[in-house]
């Protein structure tokens, strides 16, 4: 029973992220501040995002929040590279931490962080953007190191620019 089990709930997953993609809307969707797009080999999938480019923004995240609608999250944008250490004091979900580079290229995913776990979760050395999602979401569509994101921050140096830059 042990594997049929296993191989409902890959079926089960399969199904959920192809749904997840498809509602993420067309893969050449264009740029915009409350939006992420991230593109691999498995496909494309866009984010509703709130923007925290602020230290204050950036200092609250997304504690005390106690839910985040699928496919949405919170893209943190820094002025440049830099090393960035993430941690998750009052943050009651657990979440997906993406690391980029100032190209838009993501460099480190770590997986599931635990909620109200005070442990440091490192970046890198030379993080530009982190964007946050639902714990579980990016192993749900394949999202990985080497993918690429387009957001108008990213700018001029971006693997994946936004139409028009």
């Amino acid at each position: 029973m042990g594997s049929r089990s296993s191989e409902i709930r890959g079926r089960l997953s399969a199904a959920l992220a192809a749904w997840l993609l498809f509602l993420a809307g067309p893969a050449g969707a264009g740029c915009s501040e409350g939006a992420v797009s991230i593109r691999g080999d498995w496909g494309t999938a866009r984010f509703t995002v709130k923007v925290a480019d602020t230290p204050s923004e950036q200092s609250r995240g997304l504690m005390f929040v106690e839910d985040l609608p699928t496919m949405s999250g919170m893209l943190f944008v820094y002025p440049r590279p830099q090393p960035t250490s993430f941690w998750m004091r009052n943050t009651l979900i657990p979440l997906d931490m993406l690391f980029f580079d100032e190209t838009g290229t993501l460099t480190r995913l770590h997986a599931m962080a635990q909620p109200l776990d005070e442990t440091p979760i490192p970046g890198g050395d030379a993080v530009q953007f982190v964007l946050e999602i639902n714990g579980g979401l990016a192993n749900r569509l394949g999202i990985a190191p080497g993918n690429v994101m387009r957001h108008p921050s990213v700018g001029a140096a971006a693997a994946w620019p936004c139409p028009n830059d």
